[in-house]
């Protein structure tokens, strides 16, 4: 799979489907999880909350310059026609490659939804509309640690704006600010929020740019030439 920006205001990529890069084929131990301060994985995997990540179900809304937004994590007996049919948008297709039947994007959250907390999609609920859809996933202990100077708890998230009509006016900006404000404010072990948009795409880096990332490193990773971007815990006041 092609990893690559979704639209000029995502900036954000998602995981690899074909195994080989995918966040959820990598095996962690107790020991190293015990090492970073996290919970067991069988705890993780289990009906509670995602611990690895977090459950931003119970993260609270926040106001915006856009309306009113909140994270509710993916049911797919509710949501998954609506979001293969964003990830069949030809604009999105070209990025995700998860266009066709919904079973392709069912097999795309299901890699999440039954994994071991590490990664967690959501749809992104704007003035009570869901318009986009999220993916909050350690970085950390995903196969883009490999290729820069990784952090324990760095969180990553991917991003996908779904219709049309929210795209092209500033709202990707608006809500890259907002979900990272929401990891730092729900996950206080977590120091950084990245992100990885192609190179190639400067609309997609001057909107993280704008919602207070820094580019910090040009990143090869199996398919693209990334930007790698950081929001620091420590300079979100400043930017």
């Amino acid at each position: 799979m092609h990893r690559a920006d979704a639209h000029t205001e995502t900036g954000v990529v998602p995981h690899d489907t074909t195994g080989t890069e995918d966040t959820l084929e990598l095996r962690l131990t107790e020991e190293f999880l015990a090492l970073l301060g996290d919970a067991h994985p069988a705890a993780a995997a289990g009906a509670d909350a995602p611990a690895l990540v977090g459950d931003p179900g119970t993260w609270s809304p926040v106001t915006t310059a856009a309306g009113a937004f909140r994270l509710v994590p993916v049911n797919p007996a509710r949501d998954l026609a609506m979001i293969s049919h964003w990830m069949n948008d030809p604009a999105v297709a070209a990025f995700w490659e998860l266009a066709g039947p919904e079973s392709v994007t069912a097999a795309h959250l299901r890699r999440q939804l039954v994994g071991d907390g590490r990664s967690v999609p959501c749809l992104g609920v704007l003035g009570g509309t869901p318009m986009s859809y999220w993916e909050i996933y350690r970085a950390d202990l995903d196969p883009l640690a490999r290729h820069y100077p990784v952090r324990p708890h760095d969180t990553g998230i991917h991003l996908l704006i779904g219709g049309v009509g929210n795209r092209g006016r500033g709202v990707g900006t608006v809500l890259l600010r907002a979900v990272a404000d929401l990891v730092l404010d729900h996950r206080p072990l977590c120091g950084r929020v990245v992100a990885e948009p192609d190179l190639r795409n400067t609309p997609s880096v001057s909107a993280f740019l704008s919602a207070g990332f820094r580019f910090c490193a040009e990143v090869d990773l199996p398919d693209k030439r990334a930007a790698l971007m950081v929001r620091d815990r420590a300079h979100r006041e400043h930017l």
